[in-house]
């Protein structure tokens, strides 16, 4: 894709890819619409199946998600359709669906995602 050109994607004809997640062993499935090759940056459509927390981690890129149907439930509350929650960089963090239902978000970062999941320490 080029950056410096407009383009035009039709989400809806777009399959959701579904990648496996052996942290929470479950599937979660993503549409990839934008990476700019420079930034790293992307633009993806998120969808967590019901139920679906993606456990605590953490990103070196700040992220956000715009809820476009169903309840994202993170580690600060839960957030519904017409929601923009802002993750900044390397705060831990939760994230996912309410038990009600699928949750489906645009998510975009501010350059390149990797993800660091927190190891839980028992006590």
């Amino acid at each position: 894709m080029n950056p410096s050109k407009l383009t035009a994607i039709d989400a809806n004809a777009l399959p959701w890819e579904e990648r496996f997640n052996e942290n929470i062993g479950r599937a979660m499935f993503r549409k990839e619409l934008f990476t700019d090759p420079e930034t790293g940056a992307l633009v993806r459509l998120v969808r967590y199946p019901a139920g679906v927390i993606n456990p605590s981690h953490t990103h070196p890129c700040g992220h956000g998600m715009y809820v476009l149907e169903g309840n994202l439930v993170t580690h600060a509350g839960t957030y519904g359709p017409g929601n923009f929650v802002w993750f900044p960089e390397g705060e831990v963090m939760e994230h996912g669906a309410s038990a009600d239902g699928d949750v489906i978000a645009l998510f975009v970062t501010n350059k390149t995602f990797r993800i660091d999941y927190v190891e839980r320490k028992l006590e």
